[in-house]
C-alpha cells in the first residue's frame, strides 16, 4: 500500500527539499513549522525550488532522445526516451507540487493520518529532544517517524518517542532531485516492517534506498563526506591557507567540480557549525574545534550563512 500523506516537520534547506520532491512525486505533503515567521523563510525556499525544477525540465527537454548521464534523476530513469507528452505531465507534476503544499503550525492537526512524519528541523539536542516529546502526545499509533539527521543516531532518542519500534533515520544527500539518495538506518529495536515500509516510501519518491544493517554514526555518505569538510575547516581555522586555495587543491587535485567550502556553502554554514558545536572538544577554548566554531560565528553573525543568502564563503548574489 503506498503511504500518500508526508508531514515535513522543518522547512529548511533539505526540510524543503523533501517536501517538494514528495509533492512532485504525487504525495499529500504539509510542512509543519513553529512560527509565521518560520512559514514566511519556508516559502521563498519551496518558490525557489519550483524554479529550480522547472529550470531542470527545460534542461531535461533539450535533452530529449539523446543518451546523457547529466540529468535529474529524481524527474526521470534517462533520457533518450523521453517524448514531449512526458515533458508536458512533468511540468503538470512541479506545477501541482508548488501547489499543493501545505503548511501547518498547529502540530496535533499537521501530523492526524500521517503516514510518514519526516523530521528536520535543526541539528540541534535540545531542539530535536523537544519535537519528539511533543510530538509523542498527538502522534497516531500507525505513523512511522523518520529523521533525516545528519549526525544523530536514532537510538539517541527513542526514550523521547511513544513507539521507538516506529522510529528510524532517513537521510538525504543535498539536492535530492539529482543527488537520489536515500540511506535508511533504523535501531536495535526498529520494527523491521517500517524498515520495508521506508524503502518502499525511498522509491515512491524516486530516491535510491541505500540500506545500512546498523547504525553508524554519520551513514555512508557522510562518513565519506565529514572528514573532507572537517580537514578544510581546521586548514582554514589554523591559518595554514585561504578559503580558495584549500578549495583548489582538492578540485585541481582530484577532479572534483567543488571544494570543501563549496559544498559547506550548499550546506549551510549554521547547520555545519551546529555539528560542530556537538563534538566534546570543542568545549575546550584552545582546541582547534573551538576556533572553527569561532571564525564560523563571524560569518554566520554578518548573514553569510551559505547559497541561500547569496554569500557564504562565496558569494552567489546575481
Amino acid at each position: 500500500m503506498k503511504a500518500n500523506k508526508v508531514v515535513l516537520a522543518g522547512g529548511g534547506v533539505l526540510g524543503a527539499q523533501i517536501a517538494f520532491q514528495s509533492a512532485f512525486c504525487g504525495k499529500d505533503v504539509t510542512i509543519w513549522l513553529r512560527s509565521e515567521s518560520s512559514i514566511e523563510r519556508a516559502k521563498p525556499r519551496i518558490e525557489e525550488l519550483h524554479k529550480t525544477y522547472l529550470a531542470e525540465l527545460e534542461n531535461l527537454d533539450n535533452l530529449k532522445g539523446k543518451v546523457s548521464n547529466n540529468f535529474p534523476r529524481g524527474f526521470v530513469d534517462n533520457t533518450q526516451d523521453l517524448t514531449e507528452e512526458d515533458i508536458k505531465h512533468l511540468k503538470e507534476k512541479i506545477d501541482a507540487a508548488y501547489e499543493n503544499i501545505k503548511y501547518e503550525l498547529d502540530l496535533g492537526k499537521a501530523v492526524s493520518g500521517a503516514h510518514f512524519i519526516i523530521e528536520a528541523v535543526a541539528e540541534n539536542v535540545e531542539e530535536k529532544q523537544k519535537f519528539y516529546g511533543n510530538l509523542s502526545e498527538v502522534v497516531d499509533d500507525e505513523t512511522i517517524i523518520l529523521s533525516n539527521s545528519s549526525t544523530f543516531l536514532p537510538s539517541f532518542f527513542v526514550q523521547y518517542l511513544k513507539n521507538p519500534e516506529r522510529f528510524l533515520n532517513f537521510h538525504f544527500a543535498n539536492k535530492i532531485w539529482r543527488n537520489n539518495t536515500a540511506e535508511v538506518m533504523g535501531h536495535k529495536n526498529t520494527d523491521k516492517k517500517c524498515i520495508e515500509e521506508t524503502v518502499e516510501l525511498a522509491k515512491e519518491i524516486r530516491m535510491v534506498p541505500l540500506l545500512l544493517n546498523k547504525e553508524q554514526p554519520g551513514y555512508l555518505l557522510n562518513s565519506l563526506l565529514v572528514p573532507l569538510l572537517d580537514a578544510g575547516l581546521k586548514l582554514w581555522a589554523n591559518d595554514v591557507a585561504s578559503v580558495e586555495d584549500i578549495d583548489k587543491a582538492w578540485k585541481l587535485g582530484t577532479g572534483a567540480p567543488v571544494g570543501p567550502f563549496g559544498i559547506i556553502d550548499v550546506v549551510g554554514l549554521r547547520t555545519v557549525y551546529n555539528i560542530h558545536s556537538n563534538e566534546a572538544e570543542a568545549k575546550n577554548p584552545d582546541s582547534i574545534e573551538a576556533k572553527v566554531l569561532t571564525k564560523l560565528k563571524v560569518l554566520i553573525d554578518e548573514g553569510k550563512i551559505g547559497v541561500e543568502a547569496g554569500e557564504g564563503f562565496y558569494s552567489y548574489k546575481k
